[in-house]
């Protein structure tokens, strides 16, 4: 028997998720042919290869974005994340973001940090049919076997101290 949308409850600490959430579905992984393109090239790349899945809702490829070894400051893992995303997109309708990429800062080709800025709206069976948040992200990214994964992240609303 199929749970309805209404009856799915909330991993505990869910709404403390809510932001790393949308970093996370604001992330995408490079993969096209051609020219070798360059570390920043490739990083903007995978921001936009997330953003089209957090919209299409395709938690596989938002989950595969995230490096086996994730953990933040938070104590969130990479299972943690994925419950999150299968949690929140049961939850929302449609996913529409606008994404800034702020800052990219590239260390010796292999590693990275991205500094985002994602502004989120969501349909929902809430009061009001929609729910909307704007929030910073410094991502923590890895390179490896010529893709870049997230390690970790720090998050908070938009003119907040990330943590």
């Amino acid at each position: 028997m199929m749970a309805e949308a209404s009856d799915i409850r909330a991993p505990a600490g869910a709404t403390a998720w809510r932001p790393l959430l949308t970093a996370l579905l604001a992330t995408g992984l490079a993969s096209c042919g051609g020219p070798p393109e360059s570390a920043e090239q490739q990083l903007r790349a995978w921001v936009d290869r997330g953003h089209e899945a957090a919209e299409n809702k395709d938690r596989g490829a938002l989950v595969e974005m995230i490096s086996p070894t994730y953990s933040d400051a938070r104590g969130n893992s990479r299972s943690d994340i994925e419950n999150l995303f299968r949690y929140y997109f049961l939850r929302a309708g449609k996913i529409g973001l606008l994404v800034s990429i702020d800052d990219i800062e590239i260390f010796d080709d292999t590693a990275a940090q991205v500094m985002l800025t994602v502004a989120m709206g969501a349909t929902t069976d809430s009061v009001l049919g929609f729910n909307a948040d704007a929030w910073e992200f410094e991502l923590e990214l890895e390179k490896a076997d010529d893709e870049w994964l997230l390690v970790s992240g720090r998050w908070n609303d938009v003119g907040d101290e990330l943590r």
